[in-house]
């Protein structure tokens, strides 16, 4: 008997993932496919967003269809850090007779070297993948073949760029993904599964082009979080509350009680209320939420990893279109710190430009925490 596992956060799982199934059960000849939904993710040090629970139910409803797939609960049922060769191991003795196969996309096994003892898993199973997100099969396949000597089962099968972080976004901005089968859909809103009660109040003190300029500053931000060992969650709440000040004036009632810091200039005003909307009217109390909203337009010294994030996505989400921020951008792929120094730098200098006198002093004291920070790197 053929057999495929396949492994994944499956947070949530998506069409993206049934459509690979489906290729592989044909181009392989399998008879069944264990989907196994991973407790934690060695690769995602802030763990899944929804509960294990929900994520088995949710890749029941996706799979229902696919004749010959299962879900498994072995992961989840373990809980800690699920690694693969474990699982591999364990579905070996399972089925000490049957030709095992390991599905991945070809975005995950590019650097398959780098999982917790590879020679383990080619030991147990054969890997099977397809092309994914601008990676071919067939580069991932030779890369292993030329470090391991193992070959990889190529899948017929191109598979679309969909992102599981994009979809939380969405979900948590009100929007329908694409992406998610209608039944799991249905399922994640009656469970109320990737939404945050305090988002869609903020929003309704936003003009309409100020909330699909947070809904991007959002989607960059959950993007980048898990790389940087940032919380998705607080990366989505916070820059889904980041302008919510940004069109209530401060004889708003409101903001009864709140009081502006001395010498702030006007374009930084909202950066105060916001946080103070977000606290006081909408409830978040976790601090480094509070700060990321507090400072996300001037900066400060000794930034937390979600401050930089949010202060960087709001400067360079997708809907922005500047001389150089594609070399920003860049830099963002290549160190957080490093994007926080050249984005300052950018932002002085735009100053100093415009004939802006006084730079907001935090501001200056961000720019000269942060290249001391690099110099000592270096």
């Amino acid at each position: 008997m053929k057999i495929a596992l396949f492994g994944g956060s499956f947070d949530p799982v998506h069409r993206e993932h049934v459509a690979l199934v489906r290729a592989a059960k044909q181009s392989l000849a399998l008879d069944r496919v264990i989907v196994i939904p991973a407790y934690i993710s060695p690769f995602k040090s802030a763990g899944a967003v929804a509960a294990g629970k929900d994520r088995i139910q949710t890749c029941k409803l996706a799979f229902r269809g696919v004749s010959g797939a299962e879900v498994s609960s072995r992961e989840i049922d373990g809980a800690g850090t699920s690694y693969t060769y474990l699982t591999c191991r364990h579905f070996r003795n399972l089925y000490p007779h049957d030709e095992l196969f390991f599905l991945a996309g070809a975005d995950a096994l590019k650097d398959f070297e780098k999982w917790k003892n590879p020679e383990e898993i080619l030991s147990c199973v054969t890997l099977a993948s397809c092309g994914r997100a601008g990676e071919t099969a067939e580069e991932a396949a030779t890369k292993i073949y030329e470090r391991f000597g193992k070959r990889v089962s190529v899948i017929d099968f191109q598979g679309e760029s969909v992102s599981s972080s994009r979809i939380r976004v969405e979900l948590a901005f009100g929007k329908k993904p694409s992406a998610l089968d209608e039944t799991v859909y249905e399922y994640i809103r009656e469970k109320g599964l990737y939404s945050y009660p305090q988002i869609m109040p903020a929003l309704a003190l936003e003009k309409q082009e100020r909330q699909e300029h947070s809904f991007r500053v959002a989607l960059l931000a959950a993007e980048y979080a898990p790389r940087f060992g940032i919380s998705c969650e607080k990366a989505i709440l916070a820059s889904a509350l980041h302008d919510c000040g940004k069109y209530v004036p401060l004889d708003s009632p409101l903001l009864k009680g709140f009081v502006l810091p001395e010498g702030v200039p006007p374009p930084v005003v909202h950066q105060y209320t916001g946080a103070y909307l977000a606290e006081r009217v909408f409830g978040i109390s976790d601090g480094e939420i509070l700060d990321a909203i507090r400072y996300h337009t001037s900066g400060k010294e000794n930034m937390s990893a979600l401050g930089k994030l949010v202060f960087l996505a709001d400067m360079l989400e997708e809907g922005r279109d500047f001389e150089g921020i594609g070399f920003l951008r860049a830099a963002l792929e290549r160190d957080l710190d490093e994007c926080l120094l050249l984005c300052l730098e950018r932002q002085i200098g735009y100053l100093k430009n415009g004939r802006v006198k006084d730079i907001y002093a935090l501001t200056e004291q961000a720019y000269a925490w942060i290249k001391n920070k690099m110099n000592g790197r270096a």
